[in-house]
């Protein structure tokens, strides 16, 4: 996986060059990897009735069961969407107990990555409520590593369908530059996170307590090397390691983030591949939750996390997504391409 990754980082360089040439500017620096392109207006609002059949719609697609339990979350209020004041913000699904059933939180304003964000956390419910259901309590909660089989696949196959319903370039470019920057934070930043922790753990071990700067030069040094020549990274930039607390409170964390998106990635490679053969296979991985190891678990699907060609389907989806982005930019803007 490391390799695999590692080994793609022009993915991200192609996708912040383009992103300069469309805000306009000579250089991107640091602090504008996250701005917003200059679109306004042109994003779709969705009521929740429409979220809710956009979603259900895009999940009896792939699998009429999938569709079914999911709908059980509208029909029997396992959500909770409003926005209100007082409630936790973000989104999340929660299993509970067997005996109960899994629910799910959200604070739905009615954006397109509201009905994702909705569709993530129900592939969340669903993956719970079949875990559940065939293995009771024990096996039900996911490690990280297999946590978003259901959640990111599900979020894919939405995205997707508002891709294709959409009927604005733009509106449809914006949504492409959100899809591909979260992705980017999942699978690029967490390897090159992962890359200064073997960095700094390394070096601590060859020349023993490191100081402040050095760590700061590891940082620096594994962050250039996934954006390349398309972000100016400031001499400012180099402290930023310190803000991340998973290095100290849970190292080896960040793998697990880039693990669990990149194997949803490669997943959905195969359903493409393979069609209709491969849904039940995925239905049964989702039920089987915690009960193996998870190399034991996605080998009964045809999966060898040993294979570096299953984690070059996960790079492929991602590069396809900016292949996509880079046709639509000529699109919208066409004069910045002439």
């Amino acid at each position: 996986l490391i390799e695999t990754v590692t080994s793609s980082y022009d993915i991200v360089a192609r996708h912040y060059r383009l992103k300069r040439t469309l805000l306009g500017y000579d250089e991107l620096t640091d602090y504008d990897r996250y701005a917003p392109l200059p679109i306004e207006g042109v994003e779709s609002f969705y009521t929740w009735e429409q979220a809710r059949d956009i979603v259900l719609d895009a999940y009896h697609t792939f699998s009429p069961q999938m569709a079914d339990i999911a709908r059980k979350f509208f029909d029997e209020k396992w959500i909770h969407a409003p926005v209100r004041p007082g409630k936790s913000g973000g989104a999340f699904a929660h299993p509970t107990v067997p005996s109960a059933h899994p629910y799910v939180l959200t604070n739905y304003t009615g954006q397109a990555r509201d009905v994702m964000t909705l569709a993530h956390e129900l592939g969340h419910g669903v993956h719970m409520y079949l875990s559940g259901q065939k293995n009771g309590l024990f096996a039900l909660y996911t490690p990280l590593t297999t946590a978003e089989t259901a959640s990111v696949f599900g979020e894919m196959l939405v995205f997707q369908d508002l891709m294709q319903k959409e009927p604005s370039a733009a509106a449809r470019l914006k949504m492409m530059f959100q899809k591909i920057e979260d992705t980017f934070a999942t699978v690029y930043r967490q390897v090159a996170m992962n890359r200064f922790e073997d960095g700094y753990h390394t070096a601590r071990r060859q020349q023993g307590e490191l100081s402040a700067e050095q760590f700061s030069a590891i940082w620096m040094e594994t962050q250039k090397a996934m954006f390349g020549d398309s972000v100016n990274l400031r001499d400012e930039y180099s402290i930023w390691w310190s803000y991340v607390g998973h290095f100290v409170s849970v190292p080896g964390y960040v793998y697990a983030y880039a693990f669990g998106e990149l194997l949803v990635l490669a997943l959905y490679n195969l359903y493409r591949e393979q069609g209709a053969d491969f849904v039940p296979k995925y239905i049964d991985l989702l039920a089987a939750g915690d009960s193996d190891w998870p190399d034991k678990l996605l080998a009964r699907v045809g999966v060898d996390l040993n294979d570096p060609n299953f984690w070059q389907g996960g790079v492929k989806a991602i590069e396809e997504l900016v292949e996509q982005e880079e046709a639509l930019a000529r699109e919208v803007y066409p004069e910045l391409f002439a």
